[in-house]
Parts: C-alpha cells; sequence; structure tokens
C-alpha cells in the first residue's frame, strides 16, 4: 500500500480514536465484509465537501484511469435517506460518472454531521487534493466547529505547527489576492510574502505582471517595509484571536490581547459607559 494510503489510515485513526468508532481504514481497505457495491445513482455528493474547485482536466484523467483499470479505493459513505452522501471520494465519483460506471465500491460509516465534516476534511488535507486555500479554510473549520488547536491539527496531517499557522494567515489576505492564490496565478510562497502589507492587492497584479519569483517578492516586500516610516505589525496569532472572540462572546464586551517578550503581555476590556464596567466588576466578582 502506498504511503500516501497509510498516511490517510493514520490521519482518520488520530481523528476517529480507539473509543469512537475504531475505524482504520487502512484495515477497512483490506477486509472486502467492510467494503460492498453499490449503484452509482445511489450516490449524492457530501454535504460537507471542502473542495470548492474541481479540475475537469484532473477528474478527465482520472476517469480515462478508472476505465482501464476500475475504482482502486473505496468512497467512504454514509446512509441519508434513500441515498448514500459522500464522505470522502467526490472525484473517484466523479470521474466514475465520466467513465460511464454502473457499480461502485464503498464503505459505509454510521456517523454524525460533525464527524462527517471532520472525515471529509482531515481526508482530503492528508491526500493534498485541496488547494491552499481550500486548505487554510479547512484548518480554520477544525478550529472553529470542533475546537482543534494547531499543535492536535500538525499531528493528525502529518505538518509542523508553523505550516499550520502560515497557513491559516494566508486568510487574512484581501479576498483579490485570494482569488489570485486559487486560480494559480500566484503561489503559496509569493502570498506568504504578502501577508500584512497594506497594499497586497497592488503587489500581487506586479508579481504577475513582471512574473517575480518568490525570492524576488521578498525582496521587494523587504523594499517596501524598509522605506516605510510605520511598523507593519505582525499578524495575531490565530489561536489568539480565537480566544479574544470566545471571551468577548461570554462578557459581551470587546476583548484585546496583546503579547509582549517572555509570555508576558496584557488582556484589555473596552466598556462604553459606567452600567458596562459595573457589570464588568460583578462578574469578576461571582
Amino acid at each position: 500500500m502506498s504511503a500516501n494510503k497509510h498516511g490517510l489510515g493514520r490521519g482518520l485513526e488520530a481523528l476517529l480514536g480507539d473509543e469512537d468508532l475504531n475505524f482504520d481504514f487502512d484495515t477497512a481497505l483490506n477486509e472486502q465484509q467492510n467494503v460492498k457495491t453499490i449503484n452509482i445513482e445511489l450516490l449524492k455528493a457530501g454535504a460537507f465537501q471542502p473542495r470548492n474547485v474541481f479540475d475537469e482536466n484532473q477528474i478527465d484523467i482520472l476517469a480515462q484511469s478508472i476505465k482501464e483499470n476500475g475504482v482502486l479505493q473505496p468512497l467512504l459513505v454514509r446512509k441519508i435517506d434513500d441515498k448514500f452522501e459522500i464522505i470522502a471520494g467526490e472525484r473517484r465519483y466523479r470521474a466514475s460518472v465520466k467513465a460511464g460506471l454502473d457499480m461502485l465500491p464503498v464503505i459505509e460509516m454510521q456517523i454524525d454531521d460533525n464527524k462527517a465534516l471532520e472525515i471529509a476534511l482531515i481526508e482530503n488535507i492528508v491526500r493534498q487534493d485541496l488547494n491552499d486555500i481550500e486548505e487554510a479554510n479547512g484548518y480554520k473549520q477544525l478550529m472553529e466547529k470542533f475546537c482543534y488547536t494547531q499543535e492536535q491539527i500538525s499531528k493528525i496531517v502529518g505538518k509542523s505547527r508553523s505550516y499550520i499557522a502560515n497557513s491559516l494567515r494566508l486568510l487574512t489576505l484581501p479576498e483579490e489576492v485570494i482569488k489570485m492564490l486559487e486560480k494559480f496565478e500566484i503561489s503559496a510562497g509569493h502570498a506568504r510574502c504578502l501577508v500584512g502589507c497594506e497594499n497586497a492587492a497592488q503587489l500581487a497584479l506586479k508579481i504577475v505582471k513582471e512574473g517575480l519569483n518568490v525570492r524576488q517578492t521578498e525582496q521587494l516586500v523587504a523594499g517596501i517595509k524598509n522605506k516605510s516610516a510605520k511598523k507593519v505589525n505582525k499578524i495575531k496569532d490565530f489561536e489568539l484571536m480565537q480566544i479574544e472572540k470566545s471571551i468577548s462572546e461570554k462578557i459581551g464586551l470587546k476583548v484585546q490581547i496583546n503579547t509582549g517578550k517572555n509570555g508576558q503581555g496584557r488582556v484589555v476590556l473596552s466598556y462604553k459607559n459606567l452600567n458596562e464596567l459595573e457589570n464588568i466588576i460583578n462578574k469578576l466578582e461571582n
């Protein structure tokens, strides 16, 4: 079995846990009783598909491979009414439709919406089937919906915590730059250079127009920052932003966490009037 498939098995095992579904993807592939064949018309696209873009050329290539070799790996599905919803394997499903297949191998799972979304996200991330923005959004969803930490995600997907943090920072870029990254007009390396730049959109256009590589982009951005009289604020750690949001929602006030050196910092609560100040005092006393 390929390294990619083994990595996927470990990712799902880490996600589901020994006491959850006791489901190991790699083992399931080798146990015929876990795999069944169903009519392709009974399948429907997953409600929690993290992919926004499907490369039709790649689908065509996969369809040709399926015509010649069949579907080599079952889809993960769950029963919804009289249909089977795809949890993982929508590219294989789309390619199989193009290839004209009538039946597909599947592994049926008994899971709820939350677990379906988790598996769909992690399966796609581990397989590296997502573009850079889809991947970053996947990490964001795991953190916001399921309270994963960056450390937990890094262990599941086999990537460093700094990689996860840098991926999440791509989501702070202007929409125009994100679109260019999704269309592969610029690379993730280019995009990371632009994080925190006030004129990121204009710089992205310059990168494309002049065909700058990542090193040249780094030099361009460094030059602009050195000329500026103002220091560019560091992008706040994504987890700190989540903590600010969580505290703010609980106490009903704006919260700002400022970090300093040696682990020091401040938590600032903003109030508009004396009534709000009194509420803060009461909550602290209680």
